[in-house]
């Protein structure tokens, strides 16, 4: 087995799924299908029965893309509070335990994660300033517009 940090906690072992390779720099791995290894760990995480670990906390934020500032915002913290669990300064609050574990699992659905994206990208987007409503086929929509 070899220990696996590139996923930021330190108990990770791999039995298998990684291939020993030469380098001019010595011998490494090549871990195979990186994107799964990390599904199943934070699968692991959400499930366990554990408190979050401030490095566990990083690692589900990391895997659903979200700054430190955006998560504070989604479960009412500050960005500061987010930095001090995930550095294992403050224990992670236990709502905001809960909060995270159900987040990651409503993205790994699909449910979330277009609404994840749209709110990343309203810290960048400024307010819209005219809303414009329209009905068609009985259906009402609305876009937002330019002044």
């Amino acid at each position: 087995m070899i220990q696996y940090k590139g996923c930021g906690l330190p108990n990770v072992f791999l039995r298998n799924g990684y291939t020993k390779v030469d380098s001019p720099y010595g011998e490494g791995v090549s871990i195979h299908d990186i994107p799964g290894l990390h599904k199943a760990i934070a699968d692991h995480v959400v499930c366990a029965s554990e408190t979050l670990s401030g490095a566990q906390f990083r690692f589900l934020r990391m895997e659903l893309d979200l700054s430190q500032e955006a998560l504070g915002a989604l479960i009412g913290r500050d960005q500061q509070s987010i930095a001090r669990w995930e550095k294992g300064r403050t224990k992670v609050d236990p709502a905001g335990d809960r909060i995270l574990r159900a987040l990651y699992k409503g993205v790994e659905g699909g449910r979330l994660r277009a609404f994840l994206t749209r709110l990343q990208n309203l810290e960048a987007s400024p307010p819209a300033q005219k809303i414009v409503v329209s009905e068609r086929k009985n259906a009402w929509s609305a876009k937002a517009a330019a002044a």
